[in-house]
């Protein structure tokens, strides 16, 4: 599958229960972060679980454009020999992310304070996104950035020749500005300060402080305080990817609304930051268990047993937990109706501005379904029909967007009519084994032109 070429069609019908071991990918956040702060560190940095979607490899080949060495040794193995904080080389062409908005952010944040320019670009999907977000702390610590209109890709940034340390509180919750800034800050002197007034994931200040950044996070009156000292050496690591929370989403929401179902997923990531959508779940009543809980490489992790759940109530999220599983919504929304009641989900406006408009695209194709949604700026209201009374039997557009398309081809494995999406060729974006996984537990999702 491809995200950058030829549509392909998907229907996905009801099916008997999933059943079995679902081994999802890589972390995507993780993935991203260790192949550029690999980039950026002194010596050989070891990756083993790296994702190998579209958007991670476009991470990848961003950074041997930038000068470091990234090796695939197959099977999500992979090694980068960095080229230190500040080493950075002029690339020589377009830097192309593909649909990928964290890898384009980070990087543009990672080059900013060195004496270098860049061109940036990505796909339809990813022109279309707002850039200025990034580009406006970017320019305090001295860079320049020449976009279209809105700040919009394709965009240049001509990096700081001599940079000036920031202190920036992020307008809206995301991970990405705060790690635009705080690796921004690695080539700026003195102490960079981000202040986020909610907490969004925090994979880039657990992992430069493994990298060896000096770097401290603190709760204050104005939010959570992330202190950074600029100009560290950072020293390459091992790094043990776990399984992506948000990957794993599908067929844990699969299994709950899929009858008969009982599904293990292993290994996946359980940061705080990250885990709002199974807790989420288990309020609306989802027969989910966590199983063996650890930590490895400094990330709680642990499996997942999620069996169907015929008895779900709908319920309000709080908006509060939105940080934490912001891209989860999408699938939340097809569980939702399957629930008896409303589910209400506020202070959502970030999936206005994803790789599509969430909220439209989701609402539009849940009412196409036989669903009736509400929806506001930044909320949305799901009024579930419960099991056995969702009709489907719509054709939706995924609008280059992995999550939809990935949300509705779940859908369809419950509801009376099979669900179909007129481009799944984004879903390799960031779960390129979604096909064959799904189809090993029992579902059965099809290509319509084949």
């Amino acid at each position: 599958m491809s995200g950058h070429g030829t549509p392909i069609p998907m229907t996905s019908r009801k099916c008997g229960p999933l059943t079995g071991v679902a081994n999802v990918p890589g972390d995507k956040s993780i993935s991203h972060r260790s192949l550029i702060l690999g980039a950026l560190s002194v010596g050989k940095t070891e990756i083993s679980g790296l994702l190998l979607g579209e958007d991670v490899l476009d991470t990848a080949k961003a950074m041997r454009a930038f000068g470091a060495t990234v090796t695939d040794h197959g099977e999500g193995n992979w090694t980068v020999e960095g080229v230190g904080v500040g080493g950075f080389a002029e690339p020589e062409d377009v830097i192309d992310c593909g649909n990928s908005g964290t890898g384009v952010r980070l990087i543009m944040g990672c080059m900013a304070t060195s004496p270098i320019s860049a061109t940036f670009t990505g796909d339809a999907s990813l022109r279309s996104r707002p850039m200025g977000r990034v580009t406006d702390p970017l320019a305090l610590f001295g860079a320049k950035s020449y976009g279209r209109e809105g700040g919009r890709l394709p965009l240049t940034i001509v990096g700081a020749a001599n940079p000036v340390p920031v202190t920036y509180t992020t307008p809206v919750p995301s991970a990405q500005v705060k790690s635009a800034v705080l690796l921004a800050g690695l080539n700026a002197p003195g102490q960079t300060v981000v202040i986020e007034k909610e907490a969004t994931r925090d994979h880039t200040e657990r992992m430069l402080a493994g990298f060896g950044a000096e770097i401290t996070v603190e709760d204050t009156d104005e939010g959570r305080k992330i202190t950074l000292t600029g100009q560290p050496e950072l020293k390459a690591q091992t790094i043990v990817v776990p399984r992506d929370p948000s990957s794993a989403a599908f067929p844990v929401c699969a299994a709950i609304i899929a009858e008969g179902s009982d599904v293990l997923v292993p290994n996946i990531g359980l940061n705080d930051t990250r885990a709002g959508l199974f807790t989420t779940l288990r309020e609306m009543g989802a027969d989910l268990e966590y199983e063996n809980m650890r930590e490895e490489g400094g990330e709680p992790v642990a499996d997942l047993r999620a069996k169907y759940s015929p008895n779900l109530k709908g319920i309000e999220v709080p908006p509060a937990r939105a940080a934490s599983m912001i891209d989860e919504y999408p699938v939340l929304s097809v569980v939702a109706a399957f629930a008896e009641g409303d589910t209400v989900m506020k202070g959502v406006k970030e999936l206005r501005v994803k790789e599509s408009d969430r909220i439209d695209a989701m609402a539009k194709g849940l009412r196409a379904a036989g669903v009736e949604v509400d929806e506001g700026d930044d909320w949305w209201i799901v009024k579930g029909r419960g099991f056995g009374n969702v009709p489907g039997g719509a054709t939706v557009e995924s609008r280059l967007d992995h999550r939809i398309a990935m949300s509705f081809m779940v859908m369809g494995m419950a509801t009376e009519k099979p669900m179909s999406v007129d481009d799944g060729s984004p879903i390799a974006t960031s779960f390129p084994i979604f096909e064959p996984l799904m189809a090993e537990l029992g579902a059965a999702v099809s290509r319509s032109n084949q």
